[in-house]
């Protein structure tokens, strides 16, 4: 299996006024032991596919995917995500990645509501992934969906009416599954044939006990550690990699990590931290 990491895990959610340039971050991502990697916010890694090429294949990495984020309730923008997703999918296409993932915009809802929409919204959300993922597979890419805490699609009956209503296969996260104590490895299992990318997160449980009681908002866990490294969640991590090595899975895998307020782990640090614990899973 490849697995690949992602540039969040170094803390980079925008194309600029980052921490780490992209040359640091590629740097870094490889001398974590990785050979693959993700876009990251679109404009933070070259835009230019001979160049990324270039940048990759010196440090012997492979451009696994991209992740694109959109308030998916507002049809309205539904120009403006034709034109991301189509420059989006020819940089991937000419730099050799065939695997694009969409999610909802979780700051696009208000913060008592969550992403929670009505019977419009819905239709909406439904109406801008489908025309997605036509958009993306006439470019040879492959469009998934990645359920996402805070959003429109987090919760096991959100994701079901997902993919009851459209032929979209998931990015399923561990972490943003078990967030809600929803059993990640028995949802993999039973929707396993929908299932075309695999991120792995794990959930710290005593941050997550704090959201499940009300004492904490969902908005304010990421800060809290919510989102902890992959050997000490309540996901059991080895068991995910033991059912997809059962199930010959051969798609993307992609480890994320949000970067700690402890200066002593640095996300480099983390994340061959993490490498280690899947080797030896």
């Amino acid at each position: 299996m490849l697995i690949g990491n992602a540039p969040c895990s170094w803390g980079i959610n925008y194309p600029t006024g980052n921490r780490y340039t992209w040359q640091e971050y590629l740097d870094q991502v490889a001398a974590a032991g990785y050979r693959g990697t993700e876009l990251g916010p679109f404009g933070f890694l070259p835009r230019d596919a001979s160049e990324l090429r270039d940048a990759l294949a010196s440090r012997g990495l492979t451009l696994i995917g991209a992740a694109h984020v959109h308030t998916l309730r507002d049809v309205a923008s539904l120009p403006q995500l034709r034109a991301t997703l189509t420059e989006l999918a020819d940089l991937l296409a000419a730099a050799g990645s065939d695997q694009l993932i969409l999610m909802d915009e979780s700051n696009g809802y208000p913060r008592d509501a969550q992403g929670v929409l009505d019977a419009a919204g819905w239709r909406g959300l439904i109406r801008m992934v489908t025309e997605a993922q036509g958009l993306v597979a006439d470019k040879g890419v492959t469009l998934t969906f990645h359920p996402h805490v805070g959003t429109a699609v987090e919760r096991e009956s959100q994701i079901d009416r997902l993919l009851d209503e459209t032929s979209v296969d998931l990015c399923f996260d561990t972490g943003h599954h078990a967030f809600w104590d929803q059993d990640a490895l028995g949802y993999m299992s039973r929707a396993w044939d929908r299932i075309g990318y695999m991120h792995l997160k794990n959930v710290d449980g005593a941050v997550r006990a704090q959201v499940l009681s009300g004492g904490l908002h969902p908005a304010d866990a990421s800060a809290a550690g919510a989102m902890c490294p992959l050997p000490d969640g309540v996901v059991d991590i080895a068991a995910v990699m033991r059912f997809l090595d059962a199930r010959h899975y051969a798609g993307p895998i992609v480890v994320e990590q949000d970067p700690s307020e402890n200066p002593a782990d640095s996300p480099l640090e983390l994340a061959a931290r993490n490498l280690r614990f899947l080797e030896a899973a």
